[in-house]
């Protein structure tokens, strides 16, 4: 696993598409610098990408705070098929079936929906696109299941609709900034295939 970052308060690291990252992860980090992590924020087990991992509990309550008040910027990177529009702004409303482990967008407010919001910029276009994705909301399954109703399922997303021979969503945390103890932190890494 790839370390871009290292300190007495925090770990930056890359984590590999497989494993879980609030046991697999920490345990990772744990074997090659040793002592304790703080988890603050998780991606799924089938995405890879940037995260922040905290080394004490004074450095995990201020990343949390962080994620709270909005200050902890994500922005992810995903191959999509279809063409969506240059850029925009995608608003649901989202129902989590916990059950199936499956989102859906829903039209009307009930219990347990959230809104979603997230804005986005086509980078390269055609039968597949890439797509550069900066999360307002951090929803459960949020950016596949927001561009799956839109008709651009990811590449490697069957939960979602995609119907290829991938194993896994093309989906990637490619940048986070957060503020910590008065500086603002940025941490970028990109995918094999999104170079």
């Amino acid at each position: 696993m790839e370390i871009l970052y290292s300190d007495h308060d925090i770990a930056v690291c890359v984590k590999p598409v497989g494993l879980n990252s609030e046991a697999e992860v920490p345990a990772a980090l744990t074997e090659a610098l040793g002592g304790e992590f703080f988890t603050v924020h998780r991606l799924d087990q089938n995405v890879g990408g940037v995260m922040v991992y905290a080394r004490n509990k004074a450095a995990a309550a201020e990343l949390s705070r962080a994620i709270q008040s909005g200050e902890m910027v994500k922005e992810y990177l995903a191959l999509v098929h279809g063409t969506p529009p240059d850029s925009g702004l995608l608003e649901d409303l989202l129902w989590k079936d916990s059950s199936k482990n499956k989102v859906f967008v829903v039209k009307r407010e009930r219990k347990g929906v959230k809104k979603a919001l997230l804005e986005y910029k086509t980078l390269q276009k055609g039968e597949t696109s890439l797509v550069r994705i900066r999360l307002h909301t951090g929803r459960s399954h949020q950016i596949r299941v927001q561009f799956a109703s839109r008709g651009f399922p990811l590449l490697g997303d069957h939960k979602y609709g995609a119907r290829d021979s991938f194993s896994a969503p093309f989906l990637f945390s490619c940048k986070l900034t957060f503020p910590l103890k008065g500086k603002v932190l940025t941490f970028e890494a990109t995918p094999d295939w999104a170079k």
